[in-house]
């Protein structure tokens, strides 16, 4: 009887073991990998120009496949950011993006980084460069030094 009690004990142990070990697998699977971009993908350049109806497209797009993390207004603040532990960039910033080459960001939203999934099978290439002219357009130009100075007004001391 012990000995049969240690068999059904081990077979439960390993059988255990291996759903958790699947189970981990499938996890890692549904994620994308963490990788580095790749230096030829950096440097890439973005063909399509900025205009306000690719900028109007690109922002509903947004809205379907972006919001619900980066924010309706992109300040990284969206409604699964804190259920899923997330660190998200605020795009209305003008230096979050600064060191950032269109290449690169064209890589992160086709391929995906951390919990965020790729687009790349939901979205063809030019719809890519689309939202990338999108998302700079969210950071709030800075003033420069000289706009800042008060200029004088006619008739005044």
């Amino acid at each position: 009887m012990w000995k049969e009690a240690k068999i059904i004990s081990s077979l439960a142990f390993f059988l255990f073991a291996g759903f958790v070990q699947e189970k981990k697998k499938a996890e890692q699977e549904l994620l994308p990998a963490e990788s580095k971009i790749p230096p030829e993908e950096a440097q890439r350049q973005n063909p399509v120009k900025p205009t306000p109806s690719s900028i109007a497209e690109s922002k509903k797009r947004y809205g379907f496949e972006c919001e619900m993390c980066h924010g309706p207004d992109g300040n990284g603040k969206g409604d699964l950011v804190q259920s899923m532990e997330l660190k998200v960039r605020d795009y209305r910033d003008s230096v979050a993006l600064k060191d950032m080459k269109d290449g690169e960001l064209y890589y992160i939203i086709a391929k995906g980084k951390g919990k965020m999934p790729g687009e790349e099978d939901r979205m063809k290439p030019e719809q890519i460069w689309k939202m990338i002219n999108y998302v700079r357009s969210l950071a709030h130009k800075e003033l420069s030094p000289k706009s800042k100075v008060a200029k004088p007004q006619p008739n005044s001391p």
